[in-house]
């Protein structure tokens, strides 16, 4: 059985997932390229090794790509969460069957928005940036203690977040239309959170209905000293409307860790007040064995 993996991490940090393979009788093909593959690559990379399944990333599985593979994979296991670069649709079309990772990520999603969030309130990286460049300037931070933290999205992440924020008393206020109530937090209409949260962190999945759910009529209904937080996926943000609202001082600031476009090579770079990251949510090595464990799994439980 060949298996195509083409999230382009795998196996770098720790072996283990290559010998369960191994052990199972599974014949792995590493992507070759060491990054997120074109749609074009994904394609000469199914043409030319004709695999039964696919571990896949973040890269997008057109309807083009699933039907080159409809010959040959019999199930795409994503190691990840996020399923929004796949045509679902199509692939439901051709009965092909697609899991995801759910559970790994949690936790180091979680604390990636706790780090950036304290990292935010006390400027440490710029602080940090300020004595790298030879000067010393002690910038003036705020506490985490007591702010009202507004979560877009209360599933997994979410849930975990508001247990590592207990500790520092905070308000925690959310939006989910697919729950009733929920015991960490309180939930609010999306406009409630947005207008009395200190801070406002997305953890939803991006869809159409999601395309942009920040944009600047949102950002204008913020307070002025709020931040953002989209350590979620990319094209949740408007940047050009968020880039306009950092311009305009109408928010405080912003950490954002996904982008429409990556590499990001855009204008936030230039604002001292957001700090970014390279899409590094899950990438915690406990968490990443766990989710490229899970991904074999997936396939294992299906042989």
């Amino acid at each position: 059985m060949k298996v195509l993996i083409t999230t382009s991490s795998f196996g770098k940090n720790n072996t283990e997932p290559l010998e369960l393979m191994k052990n199972n009788g599974l014949e792995y093909i590493i992507n070759p390229f060491g990054r997120k593959l074109t749609e074009e690559e994904l394609i000469d990379l199914i043409n030319e090794h004709k695999p039964e399944y696919l571990i896949a990333g973040t890269e997008k599985i057109t309807s083009k790509a699933l039907d080159i593979m409809k010959p040959y994979v019999k199930m795409i296991s994503r190691c990840g969460v996020g399923m929004d670069g796949i045509d679902l649709e199509y692939a439901k079309k051709i009965n092909l069957p697609i899991t995801n990772t759910p559970d790994a990520p949690t936790m180091p999603v979680a604390e990636l928005t706790l780090g950036v969030i304290l990292n935010l309130l006390r400027k440490i990286s710029f602080a940090d940036k300020s004595i790298r460049n030879g000067e010393f300037e002690k910038p003036m931070g705020s506490l985490l203690n007591k702010k009202t933290i507004g979560l877009i999205g209360c599933g997994r992440i979410a849930t975990h977040l508001a247990k590592l924020l207990q500790p520092f008393e905070c308000e925690i206020i959310g939006f989910d239309p697919y729950i009733s109530t929920h015991n960490l937090i309180s939930l609010k209409s999306f406009d409630e959170v947005i207008k009395n949260a200190d801070i406002v962190s997305l953890h939803i999945p991006y869809t159409p209905e999601n395309k942009y759910i920040i944009n600047i009529d949102v950002l204008k209904k913020m307070k002025k000293n709020a931040l953002l937080l989209n350590i979620s996926r990319g094209g949740l943000v408007n940047e050009n409307d968020l880039i306009y609202a950092l311009e305009n001082n109408i928010i405080n600031g912003a950490g954002i860790d996904c982008f429409e476009q990556e590499p990001y090579k855009g204008e936030l770079i230039n604002f001292n007040n957001v700090l970014l990251t390279s899409h590094i949510g899950s990438y915690a090595s406990e968490a990443r064995l766990k989710q490229e464990l899970d991904s074999i799994k997936n396939i294992l439980e299906v042989l």
